[in-house]
């Protein structure tokens, strides 16, 4: 059994004021914690991945195959993979939640080598 404590990994800035730490990576599944800071944004994209999340702190706005979604503390959310999504953070204090993603993404794309 791995456990990873989000004390124990360094986050990184991913985008600006978009911080995300990679925890824990299985076979089937992975995690990421993540902060974003008021303002901030996560522009269009999408993956393979299914991504499922659950926000501990603030409100954030997704928008989902077009569609704009406010979360906030204690929602969980599931995103398709290969939908295409964006978030903002368009409070005034940070979001902070953990993403679980299916199939893993050990070595995200903003993970440095």
């Amino acid at each position: 059994m791995d456990v990873v404590s989000v004390t124990d990994e360094e986050s990184v800035e991913a985008l600006e004021g978009v911080h995300l730490a990679q925890l824990a990576a299985g076979e089937r599944t992975s995690v990421q914690h993540f902060r974003i800071e008021p303002g901030a944004v996560v522009g269009e994209h999408s993956h393979e991945h299914e991504q499922t999340g659950f926000v501990t702190r603030g409100e954030l706005t997704f928008t989902v195959d077009g569609e704009e979604v406010v979360t906030g503390p204690g929602d969980s959310y599931v995103i398709p993979g290969d939908a295409p999504h964006a978030a903002e953070n368009r409070g005034d204090e940070p979001v902070e939640g953990v993403e679980i993603f299916s199939p893993p993404r050990p070595n995200p794309p903003w993970v440095e080598d």
